[in-house]
């Protein structure tokens, strides 16, 4: 029950275009540019800041003295124009890593006078290309602007999908893949050699520039979780169809429509290759992609907008939730259902056909909320032909349990006890047949479903059926520059140390992140529980696999339960309960991110601490040669209060 949108935090954003600009090598008339761009379907163009071909001397040489403008004046365009129309380029013969002196400083300070200007304009965002892993000065260059800047512009790194040079080497038909692998140069690593110089700043942005031939769908398949604002494209990597308008090959169709997931924007280079088409014509194939993608499903219908906002897990037991999060929950088309067949097969297994007209069961709801266990469980009843003798709804949330007297009144007549209590201090009249329960989290037991069904099992006689019956949580090491930024954004609340919002588990929506080993099984829970010593501390190491060089910023959680027999939800995604939107994963940060060559393991240690007022994680990693600290030690920082 860890999903909680609150409405008016956020406003969905939803498109129903794609944006797409128009990218000019040279432009001797800006507003010619843009009005032709904005004539054909265009949102906004793509402009050198300063011609491409004037090259300044600061150092020495005949045009160090030389006096003139740098570029066209600002009064060109109007202020709105320059804000939302513009994107600059920064000019193309710079050499920021030069090994010679006079290139790389003349180089250093053209660049500043450039990026001066374009906040000058207040242009939204400055494209600027990556051409090679020697990139260690410009990313000083550009992490001393970011820091220094009053302007809060965009710095799109301009990155190949594949390489130059790697495009210029053909493969040999059928060479293993890993061989390829290695063979080719990883232009990802270039974009995290620079984005690491500049410690993951929030304003650099990636600008993937799609190449012919493109790499494996695993080393693709990274860029899901990097901060990915525009796709450029070539009019050279089209293809003409039968009625002569420009279209792309599979491959390239099925990327771009990926980064559409993350709202990238798409630009169109290069020269016009179908002028009997016009230049209009590619602007409306990318917009009929961007119409032709699959429908959301029904979670990421119910999720739109919400994408990668971190949320503290829900404390229902401390805390009692509001109308407004009922409702939410029981909205969800899916949960209820299955735990109606889950009660139907109890009630099938515990009053057998030839008995149906003289033997009747008592139900306990425990956690009955609002009461959708409740119609649940009275649903399965009617529809089995099984008796009910008496069906007790235990909540402590008194505010919820106005809501139960009343459908009492209206609804369920006497054959529903309301008893405002909590669980684990209620003194039940009988036991019961079934205990049926409604308190997975996220991670399975982040809600104190254990605690909670420990307390409440002596309701339940010696043969009794809990629903759920087991449960258990799950660990996946993922990649996500966003949920890192995010987290290290969050200020520690009064009291805590500083590193305490790498120290709480999130609940979020996985949205820019990749995923980079199949979840394995952490924790399991049974009930009821029958070990003479009931003890819910738990310790579990898991080894996980990387094959590819990453970024492991954290982990993602997720469960799955039998709620009675085969009868099961789940939000592990290979699993996933289709159409269920109840839970969203789980974010385990880690304080200092972990870099993950090919091939190499990262081992994540994780703890469930108890006692008798708190229960907490704490997690620490391990890869190589790197050991992070334990994090969250004696819940400093994060408890889920009994």
């Amino acid at each position: 029950m860890d999903t909680f949108l609150s409405e008016g935090e956020i406003m969905p954003r939803v498109n129903a275009r794609a944006s797409c600009g128009r990218d000019f090598h040279c432009c001797p008339d800006i507003s010619i540019a843009i009005e032709t761009a904005c004539r054909a379907g265009y949102d906004f163009v793509c402009l050198p800041l300063v011609n491409p071909r004037f090259k300044r001397e600061f150092m020495s040489g005949p045009a160090k003295d030389r006096k003139c403008a740098l570029t066209r004046s600002d009064m060109c365009l109007s202020s709105q124009d320059w804000n939302s129309l513009v994107v600059g380029k920064t000019s193309p013969w710079f050499q920021l890593d030069s090994k010679h002196y006079h290139t790389r400083k003349n180089s250093e300070l053209a660049l500043k006078e450039e990026l001066t200007w374009s906040a000058h304009l207040g242009l939204p965002a400055v494209l600027m290309p990556l051409r090679s892993r020697n990139c260690v000065n410009l990313a000083q260059c550009i992490s001393e602007q970011v820091t220094t800047s009053y302007y809060q512009q965009q710095y799109w790194i301009q990155v190949p999908l594949v390489s130059p040079a790697d495009m210029c080497d053909p493969v040999i038909e059928g060479m293993d893949t890993d061989m390829v692998d290695d063979k080719y140069e990883d232009t990802w690593a270039w974009w995290n050699l620079f984005r690491s110089l500049c410690d993951s700043n929030k304003r650099l942005g990636v600008a993937l520039e799609l190449t012919a031939d493109l790499p494996s769908n695993e080393v693709m398949e990274r860029w899901l979780s990097e901060p990915v604002k525009a796709v450029i494209v070539s009019t050279s990597l089209f293809l003409t169809n039968h009625k002569g308008y420009p279209v792309l090959a599979r491959p390239h169709q099925a990327f771009i429509k990926q980064m559409f997931k993350l709202e990238a924007q798409v630009i169109i280079t290069g020269q016009d290759r179908h002028p009997e088409k016009t230049i209009r014509a590619y602007q409306q194939y990318i917009d009929h992609l961007w119409q032709t993608q699959d429908p959301l499903d029904t979670v990421s219908q119910f999720a739109k907008g919400y994408e990668d906002f971190l949320q503290s897990p829900l404390q229902p037991l401390m805390d009692n939730l509001e109308s407004q999060t009922y409702e939410i929950f029981e909205k969800d088309p899916i949960k209820y259902s299955q735990y109606q067949k889950a009660v139907y097969e109890a009630l099938k297994d515990r009053v057998p056909l030839e008995k149906r007209d003289e033997q009747d069961v008592v139900i306990m709801v425990v956690g009955a909320g609002r009461g959708p266990l409740v119609r649940a469980s009275l649903a399965a009843a009617q529809e089995i032909g099984v008796r009910i003798r008496k069906l007790y709804a235990v909540e402590k949330n008194p505010n919820a349990v106005i809501t139960l007297e009343n459908m009492k009144d209206e609804e369920w007549g006497d054959l529903v006890e309301v008893i405002s209590c909590d669980m684990r201090e209620w003194e039940a009249p009988e036991k019961t047949d079934i205990l049926v329960s409604e308190l997975l989290g996220s991670f399975g037991d982040n809600e104190l479903s254990p605690e909670c069904l420990d307390g409440a099992q002596r309701y339940l006689k010696e043969d009794g059926i809990s629903i759920p019956e087991k449960y258990t949580s799950y660990l996946a090491p993922v990649m996500s520059s966003k949920l890192y930024n995010e987290v290290r954004a969050s200020k520690a609340e009064r009291g805590k140390p500083p590193e305490a919002p790498f120290e709480m588990p999130y609940v979020v929506r996985l949205h820019n992140c990749a995923n980079l080993d199949k979840p394995q099984p952490v924790f399991t829970f049974v009930h009821p529980n029958k070990d003479v010593v009931i003890d819910n501390c738990r310790f579990k190491s898991l080894e996980f696999n990387v094959s590819h060089d990453a970024i492991v910023h954290g982990f993602a959680g997720y469960f799955d339960s039998n709620l009675y027999k085969d009868v099961t939800l789940s939000i592990v995604p290979d699993t996933h309960s289709p159409g269920m939107f109840s839970w969203f994963p789980i974010f385990f940060p880690i304080r200092v991110p972990i870099m993950m060559s090919k091939n190499s393991t990262v081992t994540v240690d994780i703890w469930r601490r108890c006692t008798p007022k708190n229960v907490w994680y704490e997690w620490a990693f391990r890869c190589g040669g790197q050991v992070s600290p334990i994090h969250n030690p004696k819940g400093r920082s994060y408890t889920i209060g009994l």
